[in-house]
């Protein structure tokens, strides 16, 4: 009995496994892909089935101008192309945008698109996990807006995304494929969502060291923005220690903000106390932003203060250089030459000096 019972049920199993259908994972003829771009902070990411060309008449033909018929499946209506194959196209962004100018909230897109021979319409769907574009339901849209296709000369043979035209705060993505391009411009606020980013860095432990809190202000004079609160992140760096570094900040901050002269107070008096090395990164802070008159008196005040330093008189040559000195920056790199026994620096400024010598 007990043998008829097992050979009953190995036969069941059998009878089982030979209806049942089995799904294998192999090569698909549209491979899906991914793509990712940073703006800025803001990452734009795209999702597709990359289907080939393989000899078809792609415009017009393989994918219909228009809407597409309705094949009975799905919603039963006209429905527009899946801008790829297979599983949805997909398009994510982490933070809001603009898409040819049309405001778009962060998140994740089913992307779908209407081809005509002129004029395109790109569709941003609000579901994004249907199968293609058979399910398409015109009142799932989050966003439409029109681009034109520009012809190429070279063939694409599989269909793929990409940005070019990159900025801090745009992109344009674009659909290649046979010998057309698609783009569409992407757009963001990247200098207000940095801001709120930092907001929310200082709370956590960015914000446990004088570091952190410079670093934001600095940010802020750079774009020239959110002054009033970057004086607040300046002071927020002094009272975690930053010392002269915060306090330069500080006055940097003041002057972006057109007080000037308690910009000018701050910085003298910041100057007679601060380390070598703090003076010293200040005068090429002011190299960096072009204000050579200015990084020149910084670093005659680390030559006074510390004239035992070779590597105070090595800036300010280097600053009277680039000021158009040439007498009194070859003084100063002999006097660096002569105080360094550093034999690396010495054959440096050699260097230097030789070429100076050769053009004053």
């Amino acid at each position: 009995m007990k043998k008829l019972l097992s050979a009953a049920l190995l036969l069941s199993v059998f009878a089982f496994v030979a209806n049942a259908q089995v799904v294998l994972t192999l090569p698909q003829a549209s491979p899906r892909a991914t793509i990712m771009q940073k703006i800025g902070l803001t990452d734009v990411t795209i999702n597709y089935g990359s289907p080939a060309v393989a000899g078809r008449t792609v415009w017009g033909d393989l994918v219909p101008y228009g809407l597409a018929p309705s094949t009975g499946f799905g919603s039963g209506k006209p429905f527009p192309w899946r801008a790829g194959a297979n599983e949805n196209t997909t398009i994510s962004f982490t933070h809001d945008v603009t898409i040819q100018g049309k405001t778009l909230a962060a998140g994740t897109y089913g992307l779908h698109m209407i081809p005509t021979e002129k004029e395109w319409t790109i569709i941003f769907s609000k579901n994004h996990e249907s199968w293609g574009s058979f399910w398409y339901n015109e009142a799932e849209d989050a966003l439409r807006v029109t681009t034109t296709p520009v012809k190429m000369n070279d063939h694409q043979e599989r269909l793929c995304y990409g940005f070019d035209e990159m900025t801090i705060n745009s992109a344009t993505a674009y659909l290649r494929w046979e010998k057309l391009k698609v783009p569409f411009k992407i757009e963001v606020n990247t200098v207000q969502i940095t801001l709120a980013n930092l907001r929310n860095e200082l709370h956590n432990t960015a914000g446990f060291s004088w570091h952190g809190w410079n670093q934001a202000a600095n940010y802020c004079v750079t774009n020239n923005t959110n002054l009033d609160e970057a004086l607040t992140w300046a002071e927020q760096a002094i009272a975690f220690g930053g010392g002269a570094n915060a306090q330069l900040m500080k006055a940097r901050v003041l002057a972006q903000m057109g007080k000037t002269k308690e910009a000018d107070d701050l910085i003298k008096a910041t100057l007679e106390t601060a380390a070598e090395n703090e003076i010293n990164n200040y005068g090429y802070q002011l190299l960096g932003q072009k204000k050579v008159k200015e990084a020149v008196e910084v670093f005659k005040v680390n030559v006074r203060r510390f004239p035992k330093s070779w590597n105070a008189y090595d800036s300010l040559g280097e600053a009277l250089d680039l000021a158009g000195d040439k007498k009194l920056a070859i003084d100063n790199y002999k006097k660096a030459m002569q105080m360094t026994t550093d034999e690396t620096q010495k054959k440096r400024i050699d260097g230097i000096l030789k070429k100076l010598q050769q053009t004053n």
